[in-house]
């Protein structure tokens, strides 16, 4: 399974084809190409075909798709060219409600990243994290909260979804995922709350967030970036491991295992 560092993951239209290279040419860490919320019904066909030709044209780009949600008409021929296309190196499944729905898109040989964005996708969550081919976890907190009856905005509604959060990365540890991508933050024009959100992501233990702009990536990457100090101190305790010892003293601050892989993370996560 890929644990690779992913910070940020940004949705581009497959109706949009001409966008599929400039979504690789952000900076973005993972490009996922939209076959569902982001097509219309009348044009879902076409944006298939559109995904098809850019992958043909671009035989070196690799993508992860979001695909139509289980029991949608297309979902068989969206998984079929998934499946037959080596650009592609991950599938997203929306509205992920059980184990046999990941299986059967894992079936195509491509690791599974599903979508909780149900009540009964987050009760089936632990069975959902276990099953077969499952990369990594995210949710969609718009649609979450919808199927929950949230007022959606309210600090309120906020403590409901961070208990989803909790839920993602405790299944996402105990299964031994790679970290889970929070949600889309729809706000285009609020870079202080994109950075905020982010932020929280970070500090909740997220590998980092689905989003829908080009111009949300570099502030996403900001926000996941250690601040200088904490990543002077990181290496000052990577340096004493190189050095020998078990438990010693960095900075007046005593030094153990918990210490040492949290400065690994934060290293790690600097690049």
């Amino acid at each position: 399974m890929d644990k690779a560092i992913i910070r940020s993951a940004l949705f581009v239209p497959a109706t949009r084809p001409e966008r599929i290279a400039k979504a690789l040419n952000s900076g973005a860490d993972a490009v996922i190409v939209d076959l569902e919320d982001a097509v219309a019904e009348d044009l879902k066909v076409q944006a298939r075909a559109n995904l098809e030709a850019f992958l043909e044209a671009n035989p070196q780009a690799r993508i992860r798709v979001r695909i139509n949600a289980p029991e949608h008409e297309q979902q068989a021929a969206d998984l079929a060219l998934c499946q037959r296309s080596p650009g592609v190196i991950a599938i997203l499944l929306p509205k992920a409600q059980g184990a046999a729905q990941v299986e059967q898109v894992a079936a195509c040989g491509k690791p599974v990243w599903p979508i909780i964005e149900s009540a009964a996708g987050l009760l089936a969550l632990p069975a959902i994290a276990r099953a077969e081919g499952v990369e990594r976890l995210s949710f969609g907190a718009l649609d979450l909260g919808l199927d929950l009856g949230l007022l959606s905005g309210t600090g309120a509604a906020q403590r409901m979804l961070d208990q989803a959060r909790f839920a993602l990365l405790l299944h996402s540890t105990l299964a031994h995922l790679a970290a889970p991508l929070d949600s889309v933050f729809p706000d285009i024009k609020n870079t202080e709350g994109m950075t905020r959100m982010a932020a929280d992501a970070r500090d909740m233990g997220f590998g980092g967030l689905l989003c829908i702009h080009p111009a949300q990536v570099a502030l996403i990457h900001t926000a996941f970036m250690p601040d200088p100090d904490e990543l002077g101190r990181a290496r000052r305790v990577l340096a004493a491991v190189e050095a020998g010892g078990g438990v010693f003293v960095v900075d007046g601050q005593m030094v153990d295992a918990p210490v040492i892989e949290h400065a690994r993370r934060i290293v790690r996560r600097a690049g």
